[in-house]
């Protein structure tokens, strides 16, 4: 099973076989989910007084979304940047707001001061990492047979 979230029609089905007594697993066998999503999800969206209800669970869900994705730093309507002494924003958040933002003469000001100074990024991860490989490296395999019977130090150096 590929994990998806529960959706509203999921909660409302929920709710229907629920108030009709439908077992926890009965019900995730109807969805296609796992028992145990389904527990969770009424344990974690059930009231004491009213039980589980779909539209309370829609709300809740959405409500624990916004609390806990990431607050932005730097905004796009007004391009506000934090003060020093209250946040911090990373080398990488900068670098967004100045390629993707600004466009015209802002942008080339802005990207004159950055280090390197080019209009546009290139990404390492499609091209071949080179560092730490010795050049001209000679694979182990390859030794002289000398190096096997180990009768002088020194014998055996690299081909």
């Amino acid at each position: 099973m590929s994990y998806s979230e529960l959706n509203v029609t999921d909660r409302a089905t929920i709710q229907i076989y629920l108030s009709q007594g439908l077992s926890l697993r009965a019900i995730a066998r109807y969805l296609d989910r796992s028992p145990s999503t389904i527990s969770r999800e009424v344990r974690r969206n059930s009231d004491s007084g009213d039980g589980y209800r779909a539209e309370r669970a829609q709300a809740s869900r959405l409500k624990r979304r916004l609390y806990y994705r990431p607050k932005r730093k730097l905004f796009i309507d007004n391009m506000n940047l934090p003060k020093l002494e209250d946040d911090y924003v990373c080398r990488e958040t900068i670098y967004t707001a100045i390629y993707a933002l600004p466009v015209g003469q802002l942008r080339k000001e802005l990207i004159h001061c950055l280090r390197q100074g080019k209009s546009t990024r290139k990404p390492r991860r499609g091209e071949t990492d080179r560092r730490g490989q010795i050049p001209d490296m000679v694979s182990i395999h390859l030794r002289p047979p000398e190096v096997d019977k180990r009768e002088m130090p020194g014998i055996g150096k690299a081909i």
